[in-house]
């Protein structure tokens, strides 16, 4: 896994420092234990993880400059992308938000381990947090690898980006259709597609999407909307 680390963020154009490197072993050695007991990923194995979770996390760092910066992760699952991101940028200020209470205790459980005690873990659901004041509106960043569609997606995470701040949403190449549909929502939300990114997860033969939104102005109060009305009736 090392090697593949290695040589998959060299040409990604990162530098992972040997203390990095030690902090994905232990990550992935925790992650596999868990996983044999919590259903956290299917992905498994050195190899698989070391590319399709670590380094598809670790692309995002090619979209923008995260040094210094507030990120929340929303449904970050089992830590991805926010945790190989921290790894690789310490000075990242890292916020995870999950709604299952299980993984949420796996988050804590791992930012032990890897004595990154500054990172926030969060159990609740992204629709009623983004309503909190003290999470509405208060992140340079919000990343997701969630699967929901682009215009569910971003309802649910734009209202805790700054005005001016990004939200990123991890996507497959086939997205296109989804970008399109999502227009409307964007506009009502208060951001547009400032870009779209296909990358290479080095290693093996995939293709990801980072789809990056500017927030231009602030999310109306409204949103996001119950999870029952926003998935019945999506923008």
């Amino acid at each position: 896994m090392r090697n593949i680390l290695i040589q998959g963020a060299k040409k990604l154009n990162i530098s992972l420092s040997e203390p990095a490197l030690e902090l994905f072993r232990r990550y992935y050695t925790f992650l596999e234990e868990r996983n044999r007991v919590m259903n956290l990923t299917a992905i498994a194995g050195e190899e698989d993880v070391a590319a399709l979770h670590f380094l598809d996390s670790l692309a995002l760092l090619t979209i923008d400059n995260f040094a210094g910066k507030s990120v929340i992760d929303i449904g970050s699952g089992a830590g991805f992308p926010g945790v190989p991101m921290k790894i690789a940028e310490p000075s990242v200020c890292l916020t995870l938000l999950d709604s299952q209470q299980k993984r949420v205790a796996f988050l804590e459980e791992l930012r032990t381990l890897l004595l990154m005690p500054d990172i926030q873990c969060l159990h609740a659901r992204a629709e009623e947090a983004a309503h909190l004041p003290e999470l509405r509106g208060q992140f340079d960043f919000g990343v997701s690898r969630a699967v929901a569609r682009l215009n569910t997606l971003a309802e649910l995470c734009l209202p805790f980006v700054k005005t001016s701040g990004v939200f990123i949403a991890m996507k497959g190449t086939d997205s296109d259709e989804e970008i399109r549909e999502a227009e409307n929502a964007l506009k009502i939300l208060g951001a547009a597609v400032e870009s779209v990114t296909d990358y290479e997860i080095p290693g093996v033969n995939v293709v990801h999407r980072a789809v990056k939104i500017r927030k231009t102005s602030p999310t109306p109060a409204g949103y996001p909307r119950r999870y029952a009305k926003l998935e019945k009736k999506p923008l």
